[in-house]
């Protein structure tokens, strides 16, 4: 049931429009003045704050002003007997999410309020969102091989300087690009990722630079391709060491010319975009068997990451099974497990030529098949077909 504050010096009013919202199914709290409203807000949470202008002791807009010092994104939504265009301007310039004039239009008020519910949904939602990305999103681990990565992206990450992330599958190479966008000043622009090894090489053009109406048989309408949609942003082309030399060629001249032309067009479009490449493979022996652009290794590696293998940093082993313990479990509701010091001794000696994919997958897989107890035994039955 939403919960609204009502604040209002005048009995009457606050009777009245304390019946019609619980009518309405609202839970309502009430308060006499701004400062005992204020005190309430402090004291617990409300879905939305109904409050009157003119008041003693503290007025609607100085609430208002407070609230918003302190960073409450509660909707606040302000009535007047004495409304005008000056006084409600006023107030929505300082956050209010709406104003009413009193005597209150019933109508005007329930909309209002489940207007201001949505948006309140939807705010918390986007944090919530924001905060599993962000978890999501995280480098883990302390050893000293993760660290010079940890400590090269905080060097990098507020430049444009290109970036290329070298390292086995499922090390961390796109967590390692996502870090150098959300540390970087383009980090309120789009992160967007193309996966070169999964596009077919006759589509990649396309995918990267767009393409014309009529420019090919299903070319039914005109289409941005990636560099244009990272405008501002960054574009993360995975596994570079797949796309072919035709489009090395259009990405080489991209990023020499900060310019793009699209598939079946002959306007170039001028581009803002960093580009950070990844590769699983080794581009000096791909260079010298003709597979790879030099020109173009040398214009992505302006900054070299290697991402170590999970063999590489076994000391890890222990703050990562932790991790994905307690995010798996939260995940899928379920009370977090234990896991033995034998168990983890059991998960360093194992070679994880997969590395933290294999790990993650191997996790998941011992959180749903064993006891509350992960054992060294359900270690070794449980990777013993990986």
């Amino acid at each position: 049931m939403p919960k609204i504050l009502l604040i209002d010096d005048e009995k009457s009013i606050r009777r009245s429009l304390r019946e019609i919202l619980e009518f309405e199914k609202y839970q309502v709290e009430e308060a006499e003045d701004g400062l005992i409203g204020l005190s309430k807000i402090a004291a617990e949470s409300f879905d939305v704050v109904l409050c009157d202008v003119k008041m003693p002791k503290l007025d609607g807009l100085e609430l208002l002003q407070k609230l918003s010092s302190e960073g409450n994104e509660t909707p606040l939504v302000m009535m007047s007997g004495h409304g005008n265009i000056e006084t409600a301007v006023e107030a929505v310039k300082k956050g209010a999410y709406d104003f009413l004039t009193k005597p209150v239009d019933l109508n005007r008020l329930l909309v209002t309020l489940r207007n201001a519910l949505d948006k309140q949904h939807l705010v918390s939602e986007t944090k919530t969102l924001r905060k599993k990305v962000a978890k999501g999103s995280e480098i883990i681990g302390n050893s000293k091989a993760i660290e010079e990565v940890k400590t090269l992206i905080e060097k990098v990450a507020p430049t444009d300087a290109r970036v290329l992330i070298t390292g086995p599958n499922g090390s961390g190479k796109e967590l390692v690009a996502k870090q150098l966008h959300d540390k970087s000043n383009r980090a309120k622009f789009s992160f967007i990722e193309v996966n070169c090894a999964a596009i077919p090489s006759e589509l990649i053009e396309s995918e990267l630079f767009g393409h014309e109406k009529g420019s090919f048989t299903s070319a039914v309408a005109t289409r941005k391709g990636k560099f244009e949609l990272a405008e501002g942003g960054t574009l993360f082309l995975d596994e570079i060491g797949d796309m072919s030399l035709s489009a090395q060629a259009k990405v080489l001249r991209a990023l020499q010319e900060n310019k793009i032309t699209r598939v079946g067009g002959d306007k170039s479009i001028p581009v803002n975009v960093r580009v950070i490449a990844a590769t699983n493979k080794n581009l000096q022996k791909e260079i010298e068997n003709g597979n790879f652009r030099e020109d173009l290794f040398h214009r992505l590696s302006v900054i070299p990451i290697q991402v170590p293998s999970l063999a590489e940093r076994k000391e890890d082993i222990p703050i990562l099974a932790e991790y994905f313990l307690n995010m798996i479990c939260t995940e899928q509701g379920n009370a977090v497990k234990d896991l033995s010091d034998a168990a983890i001794k059991a998960l360093q000696q194992l070679p994880w030529t997969g590395n933290i994919r294999e790990f993650r997958n191997v996790m998941e897989r011992l959180i749903i098949l064993c006891d509350k107890t992960i054992t060294d035994k359900d270690v070794k039955k449980y990777t013993s077909f990986n």
